[in-house]
């Protein structure tokens, strides 16, 4: 049975570390914005999760009716949290992918 090049692997190991951070680096750096009620109540969070601005149509403000505003509230940002996982995905999945290229992942690193 051929022996991998562990120069190589190591090489293409690190190579692969590298483009991880940076992905991570680019979705911490990013905002999404999620909405909900057509966009009543929007909600910018960055790729770290943090809340960063929340806007709130004046209409949706009916003092008789908070509980609608709290749901409205809570669906822009279970958006926004998805969107963050789209973003993760679209930029992380093809590069985690790849780990399995190495002959089934580096010991002692869970990949």
């Amino acid at each position: 049975m051929n022996q991998p090049d562990m120069n190589a692997i190591l090489q293409q190991a690190q190579q692969m570390q590298s483009q991880l951070q940076a992905a991570q680096q680019e979705i911490i750096a990013s905002t999404v914005e999620g909405e909900a009620g057509n966009g009543l109540v929007k909600i910018a969070m960055t790729g770290g999760g943090e809340i960063k601005d929340i806007t709130i149509d004046p209409k949706v403000v009916d003092p008789d009716d908070v509980e609608t505003l709290q749901d409205l509230v809570l669906g822009a940002f279970q958006d926004a949290t998805g969107k963050v996982s789209e973003l993760a995905e679209q930029k992380m999945g093809p590069l985690s992918q790849g780990f399995g290229d190495l002959g089934g992942g580096l010991p002692g690193m869970g990949l």
